[in-house]
């Protein structure tokens, strides 16, 4: 079948949608979620949200580290946090339970090995607003995390709803930096190139503060596509971090 819409909801931020197509220019099935008119995510393109982990753990030392994602997508930075053997625990955190249920249901291939996984949980909350709290876990409410990886938006300037936009701001990343171990990261996906205004903001925050640029093939319109990684370390009480890690 060239073309199959594998699951479709009305939510409160509109028409959330799974759909499952052939691409002849890949040879093989793409999977994409759109939310009204906008693509979410495309299996097509994944090595940005997978190098959003990488980055991310690279600059950690340690054992037993603890990982929150913001944003389930089709799974591909939450599996690729997995693969870290250091990871203790993972929880995964989206505000639609569509989405969720799509990875519990095994409709997106990335949820089989997610659910197998018992380091890794699903939280179903805005992730903006659980940034108001005093834990991104609401199971744990004193848990912080080695690294808080964030891919919601399409980038801190377009946002998918305008409550998002407090996130970006001076305060809205120095209260996220209260759910960072000292020496942790924040790592933040973006569709657009870096943006030297929210990088000053960040550095307002952080100790340290940059974006990397990540490259990939773009079968569809040939050439190269990129994606922007913010990475922002917390001031270190002792050294979890080191300044090595580079994007692929």
């Amino acid at each position: 079948m060239r073309f199959e819409e594998l699951a479709y909801k009305q939510t409160a931020i509109g028409e959330v949608s799974l759909r499952r197509r052939w691409d002849p220019a890949v040879q093989k099935d793409v999977y994409e979620v759109k939310l009204d008119d906008d693509y979410l995510m495309s299996s097509l393109f994944t090595v940005a949200e997978e190098d959003l982990a990488r980055i991310a753990l690279t600059h950690l030392d340690g054992e037993q580290l603890h990982v929150a994602v913001g944003g389930l997508g089709l799974g591909y930075t939450a599996l690729t946090v997995l693969d870290d053997s250091r990871v203790d625990s993972l929880i995964v955190i989206d505000a639609l339970a569509e989405v969720i249920s799509w990875h519990e249901e095994g409709l997106i291939p990335a949820g089989r090995r997610l659910m197998a996984d018992e380091r890794c949980r699903f939280v179903h909350a805005d992730f903006f607003e659980l940034n108001g709290t005093s834990s991104l876990d609401p199971q744990r409410p004193d848990q912080r995390f080695d690294a808080v990886i964030v891919d919601i938006d399409h980038s801190p300037q377009h946002v998918l709803h305008p409550k998002n936009a407090a996130l970006y701001s001076v305060d809205g990343l120095r209260q996220l930096a209260t759910h960072i171990q000292p020496g942790g990261v924040l790592a933040l996906w973006s569709n657009d190139p870096p943006d030297d205004q929210f990088i000053t903001r960040l550095s307002a925050v952080f100790a340290s503060a940059d974006a990397r640029v990540v490259e990939f093939p773009n079968p569809l319109q040939g050439g190269q596509s990129a994606n922007t990684v913010y990475l922002a370390i917390t001031a270190d009480a002792n050294s979890k971090t080191h300044t090595s890690g580079t994007a692929s």
